[in-house]
């Protein structure tokens, strides 16, 4: 069969390297791709082009398409596959808006009992400003669409919070997506990442994940989209699982149903573990970046095989397993990301590598690999306990040279303290 993955990051790189494991695929292509994605055919069309995306899909006979960034699917790209004969993996639009609003989601949680932060929905800047005044502090502010995994400000005082507002709902600093904002309260507690493959019936969760969203070591500086993962997350135990499975997976899927908005693919739950249980933070339509490059190297059933039955309703007949071990990427990024950096640097890997490089930010130029982002690549490895999984994934990323690279020295130490 022949199958296309849309989106050019080291989600997108990650699941590509889990389908070519599939005997069931003979080609997959890569929409728009990126230069390090050997195992794929580049197609240079950007992820929003959904009609010449449908017009290459139906030439070039692709028989199944992946979607796994959320813009393509909040726009409507599964939808407009479908109308043209090619099924997909991932939510259609209606679905989607699970993360397109942040305001439909909040309400959609509500309304179901949903355990999430207490919140109100505001788009008049004059009552947001109002309410500020004597919320709690800190207080969480959010545009209700998408903003490119930004669009979240917590503001420790008044006039921060005063700012955010303004900076959202006045100067459009997230553009459309700030017209109405969510103002929620803060929670505290570990935040746990947790995917689920679904068929809109059945919901199989995967390995929990952590990730670090900092961008330096200790949790410090700016907000990144990933800086690096383990799996599994310690903090998620048996016994959180049992909850998050009763109060919030399955809860959320038959929610969707009923509001007619069938969700199949992959959904994405935001967990923290407050003192009060397990809360929802938020929900992603699709697979997580960087969680995905610690998830699917865990997997040992058949991810196309799984994906299918996705689609086809039939997951409750799929076997779905993971390997006992657990797994870490470091990201290795260009220095100075997320603000200024330099990219355009040839990558080279030594070759008694063992662990698998996950291309993310990178460029062909003949047949060198340059960087060409922020978050240039991720290297993912494998082993039978998280202390060695975190030692093998830093030892290995000495073996990938790039100018400026920039990596944090403590990814999973957190994990690590948690489990000690």
């Amino acid at each position: 069969m022949k199958v296309a993955v849309i989106g050019s990051g080291g989600r997108e790189h990650t699941i590509i390297k889990k389908l070519k494991e599939s005997a069931k695929i003979d080609e997959i292509f890569a929409i728009p791709g990126n230069g390090g994605m050997s195992e794929a055919t580049l197609v240079p069309i950007p992820v929003t082009e959904i009609d010449k995306i449908c017009d290459f899909a139906k030439e070039n006979k692709i028989d199944y398409v992946v979607v796994a960034p959320d813009d393509p699917l909040v726009a409507g790209m599964v939808d407009a596959l479908n109308g043209v004969g090619i099924p997909c993996f991932g939510p259609n639009k209606a679905a989607a808006i699970i993360e397109g609003s942040k305001v439909f989601s909040k309400n959609l949680m509500k309304k179901y009992g949903i355990p999430t932060a207490a919140y109100g929905v505001y788009n008049n800047i004059e009552e947001a400003l109002e309410y500020v005044k004597t919320a709690p502090l800190p207080t969480v502010i959010k545009a209700d669409g998408l903003a490119l995994g930004k669009g979240v400000i917590i503001a420790e005082t008044r006039k921060e919070a005063e700012d955010a507002i303004r900076s959202i709902m006045e100067d459009k600093i997230f553009g459309a997506s700030g017209n109405n904002i969510v103002i929620e309260e803060f929670l505290t507690g570990p935040e746990v990442s947790v995917l689920a493959f679904t068929d809109g019936k059945t919901l199989v969760p995967m390995v929990s994940a952590m990730d670090h969203k900092r961008a330096k070591d200790g949790d410090m500086g700016l907000n990144t989209g990933g800086m690096g993962t383990i799996a599994p997350n310690p903090y998620y135990t048996l016994d959180v699982a049992k909850v998050c499975m009763d109060e919030i997976f399955i809860p959320t899927i038959r929610a969707m149903e009923k509001e007619g908005r069938t969700f199949k693919g992959c959904l994405f739950f935001g967990l923290m573990i407050t003192e009060n249980g397990p809360k929802v933070i938020e929900y992603n339509c699709r697979f997580g970046d960087p969680e995905t490059q610690v998830v699917l190297p865990l997997l040992e059933s058949d991810l196309f095989e799984i994906m299918l039955s996705c689609t086809n309703g039939t997951l409750d007949k799929c076997e779905v397993k993971f390997k006992d071990a657990a797994a870490c990427c470091v990201v290795m990024a260009s220095e100075g990301y997320p603000q200024k950096y330099q990219s355009g640097f040839p990558i080279t890997v030594d070759s008694d590598i063992e662990a698998t490089v996950i291309y993310a930010g990178a460029k062909k130029d003949s047949d060198t690999v340059l960087s060409a982002g922020g978050r240039v690549l991720g290297v993912s490895a494998v082993a039978p306990d998280l202390k060695a999984a975190i030692e093998k994934a830093y030892k290995e990323t000495e073996k990938v040279h790039f100018e400026n690279a920039y990596k944090r020295s403590d990814i999973g130490a957190r994990a690590l303290k948690a489990l000690n």
